[in-house]
């Protein structure tokens, strides 16, 4: 199941994730939390759903189907915060992946200012892991990150502070290679994962 907003452009959000789950071998659901109005330039328009929507979404899918994993994306306020909180301490999920989605690789802010302290007091503590890019780990540490090396130092911190399993994404990094660091909280280990950067369209 991923939790997450509509990305009318297809490269983030719902579509990115089940194209993606599609690929691993899994069968996706979704639970909308925002449709938006964006492509590669930048993001035009939010339209958040009503909250007691995205709640009959997420309970129509888990109380039939069920859940082995969830994935959570775009939650852009407080109010949608606290609903995902509500409705998930209900069940029985599996694995939890939060992607804390604040910024759009456009630039465009995604979150409200004060949602940011909300996820990291209601929704972290539910989670088995957190997968922040790099302008999103600079905003939950309140500290600039420089290169791999920076990176690395980033993974264990957010893991050690948080008490979570930490995916630091290195996409924003000047590099030919990509690199992203997986911090183990339960090994309290770090691996670095990499692979080269494909010039596409």
């Amino acid at each position: 199941l991923t939790i997450a907003g509509s990305d009318s452009g297809g490269g983030a959000g719902i579509q990115a994730d089940l194209k993606t789950i599609s690929a691993c071998g899994c069968y996706g659901m979704s639970a909308i939390t925002a449709i938006t109005a964006q492509n590669t330039i930048g993001v035009t328009d939010i339209h958040p759903v009503p909250v007691e929507t995205l709640e009959k979404q997420i309970r129509a899918v888990i109380e039939d189907i069920g859940t082995g994993a969830i994935k959570i994306g775009m939650l852009h306020s407080v109010e949608v915060i606290e609903c995902v909180v509500h409705v998930l301490s209900d069940y029985e999920t599996g694995s939890i992946v939060l992607d804390p989605v604040m910024v759009a690789t456009s630039g465009d802010q995604l979150i409200q200012d004060d949602a940011v302290e909300a996820m990291k007091q209601l929704l972290f503590p539910l989670v088995n892991c957190i997968t922040p890019n790099i302008p999103e780990a600079q905003i939950l540490l309140d500290s600039k990150i420089n290169g791999e090396q920076g990176l690395k130092d980033a993974a264990a911190k957010l893991g050690k502070r948080f008490n979570i399993s930490v995916l630091a994404k290195g996409g924003h990094l000047e590099q030919e290679t990509l690199t992203d660091i997986f911090y183990d909280h339960s090994q309290d280990s770090l691996t670095t994962i990499s692979s080269k950067k494909i010039e596409t369209e």
